[in-house]
């Protein structure tokens, strides 16, 4: 018995691509390699192989979900977020395959929120930060994908760099993905250290957990002693917002930008090795040294 399989075909629009059209074509190549292998992109604004594509997206005015088209270009969009962000292709795609792809509704969410809507945002013109400084702005994803567009006086295809754009966003989602399920696992474990600490002031790990923005959502935690890579100890101020530098408890000023004999005769902490000039991580050899180190902090 012969198996004629059916080569899927990816449409977009040709030209110019943007970060929406481009994660969205990640979240289907993601999520067809589960299935199929026998997949073709199509980069084109002809009508009739846009209404021949299984998969049409940021282009043809349609949205509409169960067909697959997920186009947000025509007269009303096609839907907003309740915090009144509307999608991209981006969003739309991720809407329907995200859960999918990560097996958890909770991990969809999260990255719906972390790539997703501040993509879909810029995509449609909605401003959700403001910049401090004049001229200055956060280099984002929208600035990565855009170093990929050819620019005068280069030769190279569209097509060609498109996919290197697509190969990049493939790797970020599913690094995203990884990092995300790992955080789950690490949520569960440091609810368990933090219910048998006694002095949840400072709570130490045995293991590198990313507990930045876990242990800060606990009022008591102010320092947070860890693991660095097999090699040395850190003891970190935990921050209610970790895109701030604004600590719950900063380390002493007098050890903000010092290291070895002069930072260990300071505090009298023989293997200490460094604290930054912001106050805000300190560094020892063993992890008797930072937990002695935090303590010291507490009291000052």
């Amino acid at each position: 018995m012969f198996n004629f399989r059916k080569k899927l075909k990816l449409v977009t629009h040709n030209n110019r691509f943007h970060t929406d059209d481009v994660f969205a074509t990640a979240v289907l190549l993601i999520m067809l390699d589960k299935e199929i292998k026998d997949v073709e992109i199509i980069r084109t604004r002809d009508k009739s192989v846009i209404e021949s594509g299984d998969y049409v997206y940021d282009v043809g005015l349609i949205y509409d979900e169960e067909k697959n088209r997920f186009d947000h270009h025509q007269e009303g969009g096609a839907e907003q977020r309740e915090n009144g962000i509307p999608y991209s292709s981006f969003g739309l795609v991720w809407k329907k395959f995200g859960t999918q792809i990560c097996g958890s509704e909770k991990i969809a969410e999260k990255i719906d929120k972390k790539m997703a809507q501040p993509i879909d945002s810029m995509d449609n013109g909605v401003e959700i930060y403001k910049s401090v400084h004049p001229e200055i702005h956060p280099y984002m994803l929208m600035d990565i994908i855009f170093a990929f567009d050819p620019s005068w006086p280069e030769k190279e295809s569209f097509d060609n760099l498109f996919v290197q754009a697509v190969d990049l966003a493939k790797k970020l989602l599913q690094r995203e993905i990884v990092k995300m399920k790992n955080l789950e696992k690490a949520e569960k474990e440091l609810a368990k250290v933090y219910t048998k600490t006694e002095d949840k002031r400072i709570i130490v790990l045995d293991e590198n957990y990313p507990w930045e923005n876990i242990l800060n959502k606990y009022s008591e935690p102010l320092f947070v002693v860890k693991p660095r890579n097999g090699e040395s100890w850190s003891v970190k101020a935990v921050r209610d917002d970790i895109y701030s530098f604004k600590n719950r408890k900063s380390f002493p000023e007098n050890w903000a930008g010092k290291a070895d004999e002069e930072l260990a005769k300071i505090t009298g902490v023989e293997d200490a090795i460094f604290c930054h000039n912001h106050k805000f991580i300190c560094t020892t050899k063993t992890k008797e040294g930072a937990i002695k180190l935090a303590g010291l902090a507490l009291s000052e």
